[in-house]
């Protein structure tokens, strides 16, 4: 095996896609606050809880009126991507004690992408560190900014900012259509909770779709 550092790109790929992912924040920010949450409260979720998919799903429940807790439901539901996330990632980072403990809080889809492809156990961990610290630095860096924008912004609905969350889920969702095993879990997934939307509070379509991925993953995996 090769002593050569690893590649610069590695970094520079990293970095962009910490640009490109944590300027999203931005967003989420500005709508955690239009659906009810302080920028306090915003923040802490962006700091604390740190995947994108959880938060929307969160302040989108709390808007649509839901539960605080069917919200926390939704949001750990869809989070659960993410410990499978580290079942792969353990094995190829191979850090222990308090590494693995700091890492496990960067494990995002980014981060996953930008370390499972490489050759070489260094080159993994560059490509991880890389995109995991600049999507969380740029992450919450831009709620703050949207969070304070979004408390003079007003009524959500005058702006069309109501409809922003139904957005933020689709712009996380289309990259992930390339396959078609993806594409017939979206469409079963959305079908599941447009069926239910008549029969159930808020909040709980979101979980409904989250469970049929949930069973798509584990069938696919099973296989």
């Amino acid at each position: 095996m090769s002593s050569r550092p690893p590649d610069g790109g590695i970094v520079r790929d990293g970095v962009a896609v910490g640009i490109a992912t944590g300027a999203y924040g931005l967003s989420f920010g500005a709508i955690a606050v239009t659906s009810g949450l302080s920028v306090a409260q915003a923040c802490a979720l962006s700091l604390l809880t740190f995947t994108g998919a959880s938060q929307f799903a969160l302040v989108g429940v709390v808007a649509a009126g839901g539960a605080p807790m069917s919200g926390a439901a939704t949001a750990l539901l869809l989070g659960t991507r993410n410990a499978l996330y580290g079942l792969r990632l353990a094995p190829l980072l191979a850090w222990t004690g308090w590494r693995r403990l700091g890492a496990a809080h960067l494990v995002i889809d980014e981060s996953t992408a930008m370390s499972v492809t490489r050759g070489t156990t260094e080159e993994a961990r560059v490509g991880f560190l890389s995109a995991g610290l600049s999507v969380f630095v740029l992450w919450n860096l831009a709620t703050l900014i949207g969070a304070v924008a979004g408390e003079s912004l007003g009524d959500p609905a005058d702006l069309g900012l109501d409809a922003a969350v139904g957005a933020a889920f689709l712009a996380l969702l289309w990259p992930r259509l390339h396959t078609r095993t993806n594409q017939v879990v979206a469409v079963l997934a959305a079908a599941v909770a447009l069926g239910v939307v008549p029969f159930t509070a808020a909040g709980v379509p979101v979980l409904a779709a989250g469970a049929v991925a949930l069973l798509a993953g584990v069938l696919r995996s099973s296989r």
